[in-house]
């Protein structure tokens, strides 16, 4: 088939993943070694499961999937987790050691900022180097190449070599190439994230344009980013797929939980307290490692704090983050009149919050806090972490109450 020509099955599978194991070893040299073994055994490259050796680890391990035309997988994981050796796989780059991978059509793959880029080469030379790795054939891609830099907006250096673009060119010119060239599968690492957000907004036009013929693979640490474009989600940690299913934010607050599972991080402390406890006093339901609170009720935190030489109360500022560990919001700091008191060297109290309108999602709190003259005392991040449960997922960080009527006052 012409390789030019528009011609797929509605719902045809593009990409099925089946079993999908690779190892490496954590020792160059031992590595080596166990490839000299594995040629003269007989047994290099060969695709079946083996056990693992000493020094080796499983980067990608049983991994399954299918993606039809028109779905959008979203690949999250933090760092490690294989996200990359399994897209490399994909890409034909490196061989599984299990498994098998069944691609139908052309690849397009933006898995590395400049990777598939001759460097001494002009962009215009690598657009048709790439196109030709598509399969198209030279008079195919004259009838691109303007669509392809006016959108790259490289038209004043698309004829100077690769090698002195800056990383947001490069990622201008392939996403250009690879979206432009409409392929049948797309595979698109973080490189989006060093683009500016003009063009971040332009890419997401083009994917929503192409998507419907489109088998897409989008990898990102941004979750608004992957609730936006992706209809089916992968979570991997440590090369094992975690979660995989089309519940897009079930699988976000599986990839939070791992930050607010980390332990507290004191930034300053000056010796004059110590924190004892900190919590939620209100939630319903059991207690968990993340307190649960629903919209619009009463966030209650209560602090026990040990004075360790204070000689009067100081103020407490307590800050909330939300998933992307951006400051949404501060409580209002304790005054002279709340009349707090130090009783044998230990504060106690309690900071209300009435009818919590945060959006659903899982939220850290920071505490900083200073002397009546403003001097800092103590800082910790992630000292809590509580998580506010809606029956509607917005990325806002508000979901403020609202009564919608016929009646217009005036």
């Amino acid at each position: 088939m012409n390789p030019e020509q528009n011609i797929h099955t509605d719902n045809e599978v593009l990409v099925k993943v089946e079993g999908l194991s690779k190892k490496f070893c954590k020792d160059l040299k031992t590595s080596l070694w166990y490839g000299v073994k594995d040629l003269m055994t007989g047994i290099g490259g060969s695709t079946n499961e083996r056990e693992l050796r000493p020094k080796e680890f499983w980067a990608v391990k049983d991994i399954n999937f299918e993606l039809r035309r028109g779905e959008c997988l979203g690949l999250i994981g933090h760092n490690g987790a294989g996200k990359s050796t399994l897209l490399k796989i994909l890409n034909g780059l490196i061989n599984p050691d299990a498994g098998k991978v069944t691609i139908k059509g052309r690849v397009g793959a933006l898995i590395e900022l400049g990777a598939g880029f001759n460097p001494i080469l002009s962009g215009r030379e690598n657009i048709y180097n790439n196109g030709a790795i598509l399969g198209f054939t030279r008079q195919g891609i004259d009838q691109k190449l303007e669509e392809i830099i006016d959108f790259a907006e490289l038209e004043e250096f698309i004829d100077m070599p690769v090698q002195h673009y800056s990383s947001g060119m490069k990622v201008r010119l392939g996403f250009a190439v690879a979206a432009q060239m409409e392929p049948d599968v797309l595979i698109i690492d973080e490189v989006l994230a060093v683009g500016d957000l003009g063009f971040v907004l332009k890419c997401f036009k083009t994917i929503d344009r192409i998507l419907p013929n489109t088998a897409i693979i989008f990898v990102s640490h941004n979750m608004p980013m992957v609730s936006r474009i992706c209809t089916q989600i992968m979570l991997m940690d440590k090369g094992i797929s975690k979660f995989n299913g089309s519940d897009i934010s079930s699988a976000i607050d599986l990839y939070y939980t791992r930050f607010s599972n980390n332990n507290s991080n004191v930034i300053f402390d000056s010796g004059q307290l110590s924190i004892i406890e900190v919590k939620i006093i209100n939630n319903l339901i059991e207690q968990k490692e993340i307190s649960d609170i629903y919209w619009k009720e009463d966030l209650i935190l209560a602090f026990k704090i040990k004075s360790l030489g204070l000689k009067e109360i100081p103020i407490f500022k307590i800050t909330i983050f939300d998933k992307e560990l951006r400051p949404v919001a501060l409580l209002e700091p304790n005054e002279k009149e709340d009349n707090l008191k130090i009783e044998d060297s230990i504060i106690n109290f309690t900071v209300l919050h009435e009818k919590t309108q945060l959006s659903k999602g899982v939220y850290s709190v920071n505490l900083s806090v200073e002397s009546i003259k403003g001097t800092p005392l103590y800082r910790i991040n992630n000292i809590l972490a509580f998580q506010v449960y809606h029956n509607v997922d917005v990325w806002q960080p508000f979901l403020l109450q609202s009564n919608f009527s016929n009646n217009i006052k005036k």
